[in-house]
């Protein structure tokens, strides 16, 4: 099939600006598996973002779970960028209608000190690296109709990126062992969704060492004052017009987001 880039672009910049979801873009404007051709779409969007002054300020890694992976029939993880204009203040209210079929998913946020360059990078590089980590809720969205999506419409998709939400109790790495940092996303006060840094990528350090080197091998690397989140510790979960969430992740706090219940 012929590889369409810019037509793939195109639908994925209107359903953004309609709020009215595209077909899924495999088989149709990309081929099955073409995960290359995916980042090229990306890379569109990341220039157009760039040119309305949307400033980068980091990355964020998903399918970062065996569930997650096997659900998209990969092996491996992904990755998407972060703009400032995707940053919402803790427990702020996000208009719900800036969105179009938003999930919320608790993680970790590391908050980078130094440039991470090498595509070699060592656990001591990452340790040195990073300034502080935080809790973050990450809210996922997706431009594909009814969230029906392989690897590459994801990939194309910014990595199903929304909005992110970061924690106010920064914490030293060395402080916290993220491996076996219990999670709890709860919903109006009961939970809805338990987990542990374990269940990403065995620890959310492994998915950031993941992260720089796959970024470092493509020209564009981490950079000091970026900040990376780590892919989810537990299972997604759809947002409900006028939900309060809160995510609690052991030895590092909690961090809350809202949303409104219609039109802003």
């Amino acid at each position: 099939m012929t590889v369409d880039i810019e037509a793939a672009n195109r639908e994925l910049a209107e359903a953004r600006t309609s709020g009215k979801p595209c077909a899924p873009l495999r088989g149709r404007l990309l081929p099955e598996g073409d995960v290359e051709s995916a980042y090229r779409v990306q890379q569109l969007q990341a220039r157009a973002w760039q040119g309305r002054g949307e400033r980068r300020v980091g990355a964020k890694i998903g399918l970062t779970s065996r569930a997650a992976q096997d659900s998209l029939g990969v092996h491996q993880p992904d990755f998407g960028l972060l703009t400032h204009v995707m940053a919402v203040g803790d427990g702020v209210e996000v208009p719900i209608d800036r969105l179009i079929q938003p999930r919320v998913e608790a993680e970790v946020a590391f908050v980078l000190g130094r440039d991470l360059p090498e595509e070699r990078v060592t656990t001591v590089d990452l340790i040195g690296a990073v300034d502080h980590v935080l809790p973050a809720i990450e809210i996922v969205d997706s431009r594909i109709a009814g969230w029906d999506i392989s690897i590459v419409d994801t990939v194309a998709d910014n990595a199903s990126s929304g909005m992110y939400v970061l924690g106010s109790t920064p914490r030293r790495l060395a402080d916290v062992d993220l491996r076996l940092a219990g999670m709890v996303l709860e919903h109006a006060g009961e939970p809805v969704s338990v987990g542990a840094g374990a269940a990403c990528m065995g620890s959310p350090l492994n998915a950031l060492h993941w992260l720089a080197g796959t970024l470092a091998r493509a020209g564009d690397p981490l950079r000091a004052g970026d900040v990376v989140l780590s892919g989810s510790l537990g299972p997604v979960v759809p947002v409900v017009p006028g939900g309060a969430y809160e995510a609690r992740i052991s030895g590092l706090g909690s961090v809350r987001t809202c949303f409104s219940k219609g039109l802003s």
